[in-house]
């Protein structure tokens, strides 16, 4: 059984309501769901909750809510790891089989049931634990620079100030959108930024955090352009 865990609790602080908040004419959550369902890869698509407003919509989109998630994992410093753990115990306890489990976050509107299937393929051709998400930096991190208190300006790696861009080594960061793993590594908590994961690559327009109502604004100005790129093709 391949399963769908998007876990999304109430109660957030920066943008309230994040996970139902109307994002381009929809509650955010819902992109979610309807790229998982889209992409045909699961048995089921549920979403681990806390909060009964954000179960009705997540059932109203097509997920299914077959649990509600306990107090003791739905505070501000709970994890990403032990919510599906608590999901795969809850399956385990009903008799199901989980082959792959599958996180995918409720604020990443830009996920596509295409990069759904990919990370699919991705985890099932390698002896890998899990597939997750990646773009590049948009600038070479060998040429960051930090702030000390009095707001002077010391590089992280002052031995790369003459070395051309083209010269340093690409870098890549968590895309925050789905992490496909097996079972047991979600269980036993196997590091997932480590050599026994695989990236899949997505373009830097495609991705976006979205913590703040800064990277709300953002998200929604990248939306509608992609889409109205996307209508003018057609």
């Amino acid at each position: 059984m391949k399963l769908a865990v998007i876990p999304a609790r109430g109660g957030s602080k920066r943008i309230p309501g994040k996970n139902i908040k109307p994002f381009c004419g929809k509650p955010m959550i819902a992109w979610s769901i309807e790229a998982a369902l889209q992409s045909s890869c699961f048995d089921e698509v549920i979403v681990s909750t806390d909060d009964s407003d954000i179960a009705d919509i997540a059932k109203r989109y097509g997920a299914r809510v077959p649990f509600r998630r306990p107090a003791s994992l739905s505070d501000d410093h709970t994890g990403t790891i032990p919510v599906i753990q608590h999901a795969i115990d809850w399956y385990r306890q009903q008799g199901h089989a989980l082959s792959q489990v599958c996180c995918i976050y409720a604020t990443a509107p830009f996920l596509q049931a295409a990069d759904l299937r990919l990370g699919l393929e991705v985890l099932e051709a390698g002896q890998i634990d899990y597939a997750f998400s990646v773009t590049s930096f948009p600038f070479p991190i060998q040429r960051a620079i930090r702030l000390d208190a009095n707001g002077r300006v010391e590089m992280f790696n002052p031995e790369h100030f003459n070395t051309r861009s083209q010269d340093l080594e690409e870098a890549y960061h968590d895309a925050g959108q789905f992490y496909w793993g097996r079972p047991d590594a979600w269980l036993t908590g196997r590091v997932i930024f480590g050599n026994a994961s695989a990236a899949v690559l997505l373009p830097r327009h495609r991705v976006q955090d979205i913590d703040t109502q800064e990277d709300w604004q953002r998200a929604e100005w990248m939306f509608k352009a992609l889409h109205a790129e996307a209508s003018a093709v057609q």
